[in-house]
């Protein structure tokens, strides 16, 4: 890799400097990589895990079920409704006529009941069942994919949408300071000493939770985790020379505080953000173990977890939630070392 080229991007000296410093802390440049991979997989879960084919041939046509629903008649059966192409009576109506189906891997998707179990739910782990099935006969394998991506995705969107407010919070804060300052910083004192999790549950219970809703509920008190370290640096560097220089000059407030001052605050907000999105999917987690999260029949790893501590005679069930969910957490625990030792000015590469 060229020293001043990465993905074909022209680096300049601090950020090769960083890179450099990021790449020597072996542990997190490698979480980097399997939990980017990792995540990608993920977002490809249907055509994973899926109980439709990925494609299908019959009478020298080419379906995609995956991506579009087919009626039963479309293949010659007598039923409107979607196919059900785990029927054997649909698979040989196919078959039969010289077509074919490709298969995901897993032939479930997370919510698909697997009613040929030869023990009663929860079914330990088999050939056909990787990881065993829920208390539903659901496939755990399906669900742990499915569940990892909307986790993942969760964890992101909130930390985007909590990263924007907070630095917009601290930043106005600490460059204007006086009594905006004292105000914001004894109502900001108020709020984040109120039961947020508890909060989160009444909230939650009062309305039938889903992504969005529970994304702006835990949006209303995770924006302040940024808020104090933008607000010291902008306190810091609202009195330095260039910004005085600036002001002088008739720049406005706001292009001082975009183009001069939010850089060097950016770079204590970058090393928190891995740790505000772990922060946001164990928020997640807890409130679909206490049931309070995604609407029931989500993927879910909390879920996943609530069901192997109702179920400890399945023990799979806990034991892979947990391994999935510990993994993905110390995955990103790392990445966030590895990116905090790249911004450290006392920190020199190896």
């Amino acid at each position: 890799m060229s020293r001043e080229r990465i993905l074909g991007l022209r680096l300049t000296p601090m950020t090769h400097r960083r890179w450099r410093n990021f790449r020597a802390n072996r542990r997190g440049f490698w979480s980097l990589w399997i939990f980017l991979t990792l995540f990608i997989v993920t977002l490809f879960a249907e055509f994973i895990a899926n109980d439709k084919p990925i494609l299908a041939h019959y009478q020298n046509s080419f379906y995609m079920p995956v991506f579009v629903a087919y009626a039963e008649t479309e293949f010659g059966g007598e039923f409107e409704t979607e196919a059900d192409y785990r029927d054997p009576f649909v698979r040989d109506l196919i078959v039969d006529s010289g077509g074919w189906l490709l298969w995901p891997p897993v032939r479930y998707s997370y919510g698909t009941i697997n009613y040929n179990l030869p023990v009663p739910a929860p079914a330990p782990p088999s050939a056909e069942n990787w990881l065993g099935t829920d208390d539903q006969g659901r496939d755990v394998v399906a669900r742990l994919i499915y569940g990892f991506r909307i986790s993942v995705l969760f964890g992101l969107t909130l930390t985007l949408f909590s990263s924007v407010i907070g630095v917009a919070a601290g930043a106005v804060q600490g460059y204007f300071g006086g009594w905006l300052d004292l105000l914001f910083q004894r109502f900001i004192e108020i709020w984040s000493g109120l039961p947020i999790l508890f909060l989160l549950i009444i909230l939650a219970s009062v309305v039938e939770p889903n992504f969005w809703w529970l994304l702006g509920l835990m949006l209303l008190f995770s924006w302040m985790g940024l808020v104090g370290v933008v607000r010291a640096e902008f306190l810091r560097a609202r009195n330095l020379d260039y910004v005085k220089a600036a002001r002088a000059l008739g720049v406005s407030n706001g292009k001082i505080m975009a183009k001069h001052v939010l850089p060097n605050a950016m770079v204590a907000t970058l090393t928190f953000l891995p740790f505000i999105l772990n922060g946001s999917i164990t928020t997640l987690t807890s409130l679909d173990f206490l049931g309070f999260g995604l609407p029931p029949g989500s993927p879910s790893l909390g879920e996943l977890l609530a069901q192997g501590k109702a179920n400890l005679q399945a023990p799979w069930l806990g034991i892979s939630g947990f391994m999935v969910l510990a993994l993905m957490l110390s995955l990103l625990i790392f990445i966030g070392e590895a990116v905090r030792d790249a911004f450290d000015p006392r920190k020199a590469a190896e």
